[in-house]
């Protein structure tokens, strides 16, 4: 990737495809920064992107930050080996230097705009004599090297858009491969680097797909067999639209300090493209490379639904409840939401014990979307035990004692496995058990005994939630307050 800035759901979905193919036939998954143009490199952002393909679970095996045998891995470290490629195209007559002024290219842009043509170099310096060349360089003039693109491109198999090929020198003009600064562009550096780090395989967007073609020129000119290519169909909104950067909405910090897990995002954006054999929601990383076949994906653009993510992250946060390494990390990180939201009310240190906040979680497992939902209003109730007094309740019903005795004798046969429907049946026939106490009444004064509210889950989901012996706990606190 370029480091212009954060990591996005486009950058992500490129990165998971090679990850997935390298390790489906183990390979080596490989990040190279790209950073040659210097006035768009972002400090930071290189570190800021390997963070988070760590994040995301995809780390490479070889990097910047990790190294490897064929280091470097940022281009700007590697200008040495881009220099000497740059010579060895001039001696060979493939490249040649270009001394036309910003001005003048500035000048051939307007003209080919205002006569409505697409904008290229006329190759003005293609044609001069070594004499030429050998004053322009005495008289200390500015050079660029460029390629001479040759007609007759050979077709070549992209492993995604079948055969391919396109006739560069018929649309473009001799594209620079080595500016001013010494810093290559990046069809040279990508061509120098993938010879030199022995690549086999570049899976990229599509956008690159017709500059190939010219950079399998580069290949040839060096005399180098090229890696194999596929190139990526893009990442649209569902509508069809790009995925827009402004609000940052795409770009994975956010994704992460919204409390989504990455494999819900890993899940959403092979899920809405192609590569596997059927959509399916909730597959794993293993999963993904197990079924990835790269004769299956498409040349449809992937049209990404974000509104379907929460349930894709209900799904994924479902999986790490039941799997008990993974519970033991979200017990703790729930621990600690619970501090930072209700830390300055009276959070008893008894509803923060992992027995308890383990409870919880595999009660609610498959009915939240993420572990905040847990510390939001509706659920304060499992974290704050309610100060009640009973002249409150009293106001509700004069069968204050008598309900609560009931609900007391209830928990205590219902100890073993409380379910929803199970406790909606007995708290109805409890009701009957009242002289006088209507059955909204009951619930009423029930709710209020639990959790404070007059509003929130109904009746029987809280007592299920908080478990019979919390429930006991706070029906005694309220009948002796």
């Amino acid at each position: 990737p370029t480091i212009t800035g954060f990591l996005h759901l486009g950058g992500l979905r490129t990165a998971l495809y090679n990850y997935i193919f390298a390790k489906k036939h183990q390979g080596t998954f490989i990040l190279r920064v790209e950073d040659t143009d210097q006035n768009r490199v972002v400090p930071g952002a290189a570190e800021g992107i390997e963070d988070m393909l760590d994040w995301a679970g995809i780390p490479p095996d070889e990097s910047p930050r990790r190294g490897g045998s064929f280091g470097p891995y940022q281009q700007s470290h590697r200008l040495d080996l881009y220099r000497r490629a740059g010579e060895v195209l001039l001696e060979r007559g493939a490249a040649y230097r270009c001394f036309c002024t910003l001005q003048r290219l500035e000048l051939l842009k307007k003209e080919a705009l205002r006569s409505q043509q697409t904008p290229r170099y006329d190759n003005r310096c293609r044609h001069l004599t070594p004499a030429e060349v050998a004053e322009k360089l005495a008289q200390g003039l500015d050079w660029v090297v460029r390629f001479r693109l040759e007609k007759g491109v050979e077709p070549f198999r992209d492993l995604v858009y079948g055969w391919n090929k396109h006739e560069v020198a018929d649309v473009e003009g001799d594209p620079v491969v080595l500016k001013g600064d010494g810093f290559p562009t990046y069809h040279l550096a990508n061509v120098v680097d993938d010879h030199y780090m022995g690549i086999s395989h570049v899976l990229r967007g599509t956008e690159w797909l017709t500059s190939t073609s010219k950079h399998l020129l580069l290949y040839k000119a060096f005399g180098w067999d090229p890696p194999q290519f596929g190139h990526l169909p893009l990442l649209l909104n569902k509508d069809g639209g790009k995925l827009s950067k402004r609000q940052g909405d795409i770009f994975l910090e956010r994704f992460a300090q919204d409390g989504y897990l990455p494999e819900a995002l890993l899940d959403i954006i092979t899920n809405c493209g192609s590569g596997f054999a059927e959509k399916q929601m909730g597959r794993t990383l293993e999963e993904l490379i197990a079924q990835f076949e790269i004769g299956r994906i498409t040349t449809h653009s992937a049209l990404l639904d974000l509104e379907k993510l929460p349930e894709f992250n209900r799904i994924h946060l479902t999986r790490h409840i039941e799997n008990e390494g993974l519970r033991q990390k979200l017990i703790r990180e729930l621990q600690l939401l619970v501090e930072h939201v209700y830390g300055d009310q009276q959070v008893d240190q008894e509803v923060l014990e992992k027995e308890y906040v383990e409870r919880v979680l595999l009660l609610r497992k498959g009915h939240i979307s993420f572990l905040k939902n847990l510390v939001s209003s509706d659920y304060s109730y499992l974290w704050v035990r309610p100060s009640v007094s009973r002249e409150q309740l009293q106001t509700i019903s004069a069968e204050v004692d008598e309900i609560g005795k009931l609900v007391l004798g209830l928990m205590t046969r219902q100890a073993a496995v409380l379910t929803v429907e199970e406790l909606n049946k007995d708290l109805r026939s409890l009701q009957e058990q009242t002289k006088e106490t209507k059955y909204s009444s009951v619930m009423k004064l029930l709710r209020l005994a639990l959790s404070g509210q007059q509003h929130g889950p109904s009746v029987a989901e809280m007592m299920v939630t908080l478990g019979p012996k919390e429930v006991c706990g706070r029906i005694h606190k309220a009948l002796s307050g």
